[in-house]
């Protein structure tokens, strides 16, 4: 479905889109699963999206950009691409990749953010996306960009540098969004509270789900270019007990529509 989702918006001409997912399993919460499994979980799902999203035609016009943080093997942010060539800054980091989600693929990586001893303390060294992205690129996606609050900005200066006013795509899959939208307050992140108003509005989500547990429990859902709906599971079925064109507030399904339905 996500698939399907994704090739209508963009035949729809959206720009920036959003898929979201859990990766412990698609009845599971966030926080079900630990970090580290929840973002092997994701590369691993990312793998298999671009290999049936992705035609051979298209694969050396795309770029899959892994923002992740591999806490046993001191390995930050890098960029897959998909050639025949890979950039590691240590072979342990090589062998990760080519034994987990990419084996057998055939990959140049590099890296968005350079690595640093401050890591832990969200100090990075930037690298200017103009110098990242060549002219054949078409369509960028870039993987789980929250382990840390910098990642999104980074993100949104792809966007403003390579992708607008150009015919170029950028897919963010799980992002954990709905952090950015709600949980960080604008006095101590001023930058990603612009971000809302900014990057966000612009985004079209193209495939969500948002489970909620608990006797009133549901699944806040959207499939493009249908509306959003808050589902229940009953008996081994789900049925609609809400839906709206615009997303609702995790908060909003939590507090006033699930416990009323």
């Amino acid at each position: 479905m996500a698939k399907e989702a994704t090739e209508l918006a963009l035949k729809d001409k959206k720009q920036l889109m959003e898929i979201e997912f859990p990766t412990a399993g698609l009845a599971s919460v966030p926080g079900d699963g630990e970090g580290g499994i929840e973002m092997t979980g994701s590369m691993q799902l990312i793998r298999e999206f671009c290999d049936i999203f992705i035609n051979p035609e298209k694969a050396t016009r795309t770029r899959i950009m892994i923002l992740a943080y591999f806490k046993v093997i001191n390995i930050t942010r890098y960029t897959y691409e998909i050639y025949d060539q890979a950039f590691f800054p240590e072979a342990n980091e090589v062998k990760f990749a080519r034994q987990s989600a990419f084996g057998g693929a055939s990959f140049k990586l590099d890296y968005l953010t350079k690595p640093s001893l401050f890591e832990d303390f969200g100090f990075v060294s930037k690298v200017k996306m103009a110098d990242r992205v060549k002219p054949e690129d078409e369509l960028f996606l870039v993987a789980y960009p929250y382990f840390n609050v910098n990642e999104m900005l980074v993100v949104e200066e792809l966007y403003n540098e390579a992708v607008v006013n150009t015919d170029r795509k950028l897919i963010i899959f799980n992002g954990e969004l709905d952090r950015i939208r709600s949980d960080y307050p604008p006095f101590f992140y001023p930058k990603l509270a612009t971000l809302t108003k900014s990057l966000l509005p612009k985004m079209e989500t193209v495939y969500y789900i948002h489970n909620f547990k608990g006797h009133k429990g549901g699944t806040l859902f959207r499939c493009y270019p249908d509306p959003w709906k808050v589902l229940r599971k009953v008996r081994n079925e789900y049925i609609c007990l809400h839906q709206q064109e615009v997303m609702p507030s995790l908060k909003e399904v939590a507090l006033n529509i699930l416990p009323t339905a």
